[in-house]
């Protein structure tokens, strides 16, 4: 599957699956209902270990009905990780960064991609299997550049403004400054249990906090600020 799942678009069920299934035809409803829960199923195991049999029960549909809306099982897992990326995107596009001086809208990305990385587990997972893959999957994917791409340029106006305002240094490019968020961010998530046994004291096993929100947003302003930090 190479287009991007839109809940909002209509696709009628055709008979034999509605009458398999026993749901009215919603096909929004069913399709989100399925990506929720195969979301969780790859990546709590992966691309390999996922079994549609397991999304299906959990969703009382049918891997007929499944594969109906998806194709495939390579189709399903490629919606997911489109869509994951979507709705973060998607959240991220309404902190209206263009409205706070540099320095507090650069905060601002730096809490809301912390806090959305610490909150969405599976969404980490989910990269991190995508990452064994070597990215072979979103290869696959004519949506996803763009969806990302939108990232960048919210950094870029941020970064930008604040180069002119003499409140961040110059020459840093906006796509190191993406990469480092993520590196802090997602590693605050993927390595937390490994990090945990290591350092018993250092990981709760509720929520991560290997590296704590404030400082991950002190570390991420020294480096584009213009001058130091005190």
């Amino acid at each position: 599957m190479n287009q991007l799942v839109h809940f909002e678009a209509s696709q009628p069920l055709t008979p034999d699956a509605a009458r398999e299934s026993g749901r009215t035809n919603d096909p929004a409803r069913t399709m989100a209902e399925i990506l929720a829960v195969a979301t969780h199923e790859f990546a709590d195991k992966g691309l390999t270990g996922a079994r549609i049999d397991a999304i299906a029960a959990a969703t009382r549909t049918s891997k007929r009905m499944i594969y109906y809306y998806f194709g495939s099982k390579d189709g399903l897992y490629l919606a997911v990780l489109e869509e994951a990326y979507r709705r973060m995107r998607a959240i991220e596009s309404d902190l209206h960064l263009g409205d706070l001086p540099p320095m507090e809208a650069l905060q601002k990305l730096v809490e809301f991609t912390y806090d959305h990385h610490r909150d969405n587990e599976d969404f980490i997972r989910l990269v991190m299997s995508e990452n064994i893959q070597r990215g072979d999957y979103l290869r696959q994917s004519s949506n996803i550049q763009q969806l990302n791409q939108n990232a960048i340029r919210s950094v870029r106006d941020v970064y930008d403004r604040g180069v002119a305002q003499g409140v961040f240094r110059s020459g840093l490019d906006p796509v190191d400054i993406h990469s480092a968020i993520s590196a802090f961010t997602f590693f605050n998530v993927s390595n937390r249990h490994t990090f945990g046994v290591i350092f018993q004291n250092r990981a709760s096993q509720d929520k991560a906090d290997t590296l704590k929100r404030e400082h991950v947003v002190d570390l991420i302003l020294r480096f584009v600020s213009h001058q130091i930090l005190i």
